[in-house]
């Protein structure tokens, strides 16, 4: 079989009732569409059974996150290629073919298509991932027009929201980190599958539409900082990590102001990822062990891919960003030239 197709859905019928038809017109005879009901509770899963019985149907009593419900439809899946797409989507045609295309490379284990806003096809929700070295991730691209990012080219990371890779790179990964639960998941599995040697490709002629708006829903900043930490202390070596002290400390700064600045009411959830790195310290060395026993790329070229900048503008807040962009970019620009050069391996 060529490519599982595999959605993760919590509560999302509205969505698949839009998406599924976009995808079961794009795939072929030689591929199939798994979806993985994380315990749902609006009859998800019984109207999937109802209306589309060819589709392979995974379902999970409790909601274990995204990266339990990728694993879970991995488990189930007899592709070549495991192709990950979120339900709020639709997909055009041609796309999946276009991305497994590059996947015949064997130095390219992920790539992720041209995403764009739903409400406003135009523009750009996601051409891939760019990553700061602080390991905060955002959309590349994002809000801009289409033809910003009209070349293949790889990036630092894949988008969550829809992405390829190559079953057998999946194995040797042992898949997504099921313990981020939400966010951060696509840049520590780009991040780690970097780590042994293989690339992330953007593939522009891939397009998928995603039913995107910017929301700080419940627990947001609590999953997106802990994953952070996670990310970093799981695959940067210590000695990084101490170079990028600076770098780390400036970041803490700016992601205290925004928060303060906009959601005060939710600091505790950034006090709390801090006491959970602290009181799971045992559990976070033995994911940064197993991640570390397999490395063979060295630090610099990650953080290489990596952008010294930060997309101030894709919080919402753009009269805050200009400002942030005039007094925070050239201090971050003296620190990442500083720590790629102290960075000899």
């Amino acid at each position: 079989m060529r490519a599982s197709v595999i959605l993760v859905n919590c509560n999302g019928r509205a969505h698949l009732e839009r998406c599924l038809p976009s995808v079961l017109s794009t795939v072929t005879p030689e591929d199939e569409v798994i979806i993985v009901d994380n315990g749902s509770t609006d009859g998800s899963a019984d109207w999937v059974a109802e209306e589309f019985p060819a589709i392979r149907l995974v379902q999970s009593r409790v909601n274990g996150g995204f990266g339990y419900g990728c694993n879970l439809g991995a488990n189930h899946a007899r592709g070549t290629y495991l192709v990950f797409l979120n339900p709020d989507t639709t997909v055009c045609p041609g796309w999946l073919d276009e991305l497994l295309a590059p996947l015949a490379n064997p130095q390219i284990a992920l790539t992720t298509p041209c995403i764009l806003q739903m409400n406003e096809p135009t523009r750009i929700n996601a051409a891939g991932n760019e990553v700061h070295p602080s390991g905060l991730a955002f959309c590349r691209g994002g809000g801009m027009p289409v033809t910003a990012c009209m070349e293949p080219s790889e990036v630092a990371a894949i988008s969550g929201a829809a992405f390829s890779i190559r079953r057998d790179v999946w194995d040797v990964l042992g898949g997504m980190d099921g313990s981020f639960f939400l966010y951060v998941e696509d840049t520590d599995l780009s991040w780690r599958a970097r780590l042994v040697g293989y690339r992330c490709l953007y593939v522009p002629n891939s397009v998928v539409y995603h039913d995107y708006a910017l929301r700080f829903g419940e627990r947001k900043f609590f999953f997106q900082e802990r994953n952070r930490y996670l990310l970093l202390l799981k695959n940067l070596r210590w000695r990084t990590l101490l170079l990028l002290f600076p770098f780390l400390l400036l970041a803490e700064m700016i992601t205290w102001g925004f928060l303060m600045m906009y959601h005060p009411r939710r600091w505790r959830e950034k006090v709390q990822a801090y006491l959970w790195v602290a009181r799971n310290w045992r559990e976070v060395r033995a994911h940064r062990r197993a991640v570390q026993a397999v490395r063979r790329a060295r630090d610099r070229d990650l953080l290489a891919c990596c952008t010294p900048h930060l997309a101030y503008e894709q919080t919402g807040h753009v009269t805050a960003a200009r400002w942030a962009h005039r007094l925070l970019d050239p201090l971050f620009r003296l620190l990442y030239r500083i720590t790629m050069y102290l960075i000899r391996w």
